[in-house]
């Protein structure tokens, strides 16, 4: 038989381990909440082809017309203040991307990071890497523009851009936890 003081024991102890088990199960289950909630910011990357061109040259300045769309990216994603603003800008060493992007950097303050021609594996790893969570413009000639898409999302056999699309655009997400999408739209 039981002693009497071990009866007594048993009852009171017995609510302090479930508690202390409880509270275990609550801190680890807000643990791996908050690990996924500050692993889950995305990155949003913008790709764009340079704007309209002059037909003159080897490296020609823009048209009129890519001087407007010029000014309408910088219109669309010029808000410094505004929540969700480009944090940086990538582009191509050519003089029509450069002039593409320039009013856009100037109005965000951003200084142009020029990239390598045709090193699109590398852009997309340093994109991705240097910028994790962030808003970036990536400025592009019209055979690579796919490509990039390609190495920032996965996807597969992107349609071409015509030689008159100057107005295509790719906006890519890439989580860190999931699977990176795009959506194509023209602006």
């Amino acid at each position: 038989m039981r002693s009497p003081a071990r009866l007594q024991r048993e009852p009171f102890l017995t609510p302090i381990w479930l508690s202390v088990l409880g509270a275990l199960l609550v801190l680890s289950f807000l643990g791996a909440e908050a690990w996924v909630w500050a692993t889950a910011d995305s990155t949003t990357i913008i790709v764009v082809r340079h704007a309209e061109q002059a037909q003159d040259g080897a490296d020609p300045a823009l048209a009129p017309a890519g001087e407007a769309r010029a000014a309408l990216l910088a219109r669309m994603f010029g808000d410094a203040g505004a929540p969700g603003h480009i944090d940086a800008i990538y582009l191509a060493p050519t003089l029509r991307n450069r002039l593409t992007a320039a009013p856009l950097a100037a109005k965000l303050g951003i200084v142009p990071i020029v990239t390598a021609a045709g090193e699109v594996r590398g852009l997309a790893h340093r994109v991705l890497h240097e910028h994790a969570g962030g808003r970036i413009l990536v400025v592009a000639q019209r055979d690579t523009l796919p490509e990039i898409v390609g190495w920032l999302s996965g996807a597969k056999h992107l349609p071409p851009v015509g030689a008159e699309e100057y107005g295509t655009m790719y906006i890519v997400t890439v989580p860190r936890i999931g699977r990176a999408d795009f959506l194509r739209l023209t602006y």
